[in-house]
């Protein structure tokens, strides 16, 4: 049965926004070492850059641009279609979960901040500039809108965020339509209590590597 997108009223829009610009603040302030740490580990074994972006898409369908640490090579896309292009299993594999298990693409340090989610860390600037939310659907990319189908409407209600249910659910264990669901489920049903719940359980999950790939 189709559920239309809960529409949030501009008090709890001005809420989740606030929550979002001090939550982003609060991270820099606390951990802005560490981010620092992790921008010199990635320079220092990859070279320049060490910001990674690709176009996303956000809210209502815009486009914008989506920072992570580089964990890839340079020519990561080329690697993937090679790699796809000579083996059947991995390409049911990207084709299932838009990931891989054994990522050609990924470096030695690349692997080592996946695990511990620091290559997100560069998205707090994402929230800060108002392209995202610390809680949210999963910013998607252009070639996988049509896998959304119905689900679209309720991907474009929202800012993507940099966690969600998906990513407190399995994260990288569930299937992208499972992830779809989840953000259909997020939209549906948000509350300022469950963005609290998803903030908490992801600390938990980043902690125990939970899920991660």
């Amino acid at each position: 049965m189709y559920v239309q997108p809960r529409k949030l009223s501009t008090l709890e829009r001005a809420a989740k926004r606030t929550i979002d610009i001090v939550g982003a603040l609060t991270f820099f302030i606390l951990f802005g070492p560490l981010y620092l740490l992790v921008a010199l580990c990635v320079g220092i074994s990859m070279g320049r850059p060490v910001h990674f972006w690709q176009h996303r898409l956000g809210a209502s369908g815009q486009r914008f641009r989506f920072y992570k640490f580089r964990s890839m090579v340079r020519n990561s896309e080329h690697v993937l279609d090679e790699f796809l292009s000579r083996n059947d299993m991995a390409r049911t594999e990207w084709d299932t979960f838009q990931k891989l298990e054994k990522d050609p693409r990924i470096t030695p340090i690349g692997v080592f901040i996946r695990k511990l989610s620091l290559d997100e860390l560069p998205q707090f600037w994402n929230v800060l500039k108002g392209d995202m939310s610390l809680v949210g659907p999963r910013p998607c990319m252009e070639r996988q809108r049509s896998l959304y189908g119905k689900g679209w409407e309720h991907y474009c209600a929202m800012r993507p965020g940099i966690t969600g249910l998906w990513q407190v659910s399995g994260r990288n264990r569930l299937s992208y339509a499972r992830r779809v669901e989840l953000d259909v489920e997020y939209v549906s049903n948000w509350s300022l209590w469950l963005d609290i719940k998803i903030l908490l359980k992801t600390v938990r999950t980043v902690i125990t590597g939970d899920g991660s790939r």
